[in-house]
């Protein structure tokens, strides 16, 4: 490349932020909420937890529920939340919930990985800034060879065909409590 430093990384910066707009990552803004302040019992997640909306459930206790994202990054694709805990983000959670949580990812991805024959696994936890649903929430996003989250088209499942996906799941999970030194 020809001219100044500066003028090359311009051109970078320039050619890096076509291909953004381009792929459709600079198109629509991020979802975000305030990482302090009120919880809204309103929100989705708070609604599952009343039994006012119906989630393919994949594994609960008595406070932790996971369960099928309905907007999948990739088949398998689980949302796992506190029912005991009011917190919107990671900033708010007591430590000893926080930890149920993950214990709940932990198992849960462990039964993904025999269900679904994985080689790897995402777990993401959003707080504030891409954060859409103000009720604090970990994603175990299932990894497939050859495909690059960024490159995953995201729709709306409907929830039969998640309940496929949520079926193996549980299987594995029934397994695994039957079995545990397996």
């Amino acid at each position: 490349m020809r001219g100044s430093k500066d003028q090359v990384m311009k051109r970078t910066f320039l050619g890096l932020a076509a291909m953004l707009v381009l792929s459709g990552c600079a198109t629509k803004p991020l979802n975000s909420i305030p990482l302090t302040g009120p919880y809204n019992p309103n929100n989705p997640f708070a609604k599952m937890i009343r039994g006012e909306l119906k989630p393919v459930k994949v594994y609960e206790t008595d406070h932790v529920l996971a369960f099928m994202d309905h907007a999948p990054a990739t088949i398998g694709h689980v949302l796992v939340i506190s029912k005991v805990s009011k917190a919107r983000t990671l900033l708010e959670m007591s430590a000893r919930d926080y930890d149920e949580v993950m214990a709940v990812v932990r198992k849960v991805a462990l039964a993904e990985v025999k269900a679904l024959d994985l080689k790897g696994f995402t777990i993401i936890e959003n707080n504030g800034l891409g954060q859409s649903v103000p009720h604090l929430h970990v994603h175990i996003i299932p990894r497939y060879r050859g495909k690059r989250l960024r490159e995953i088209p995201y729709h709306i499942m409907p929830d039969a065909e998640l309940e496929k996906t949520a079926v193996k799941i549980r299987a594995a999970l029934a397994e695994m409590e039957a079995h545990p030194d397996a």
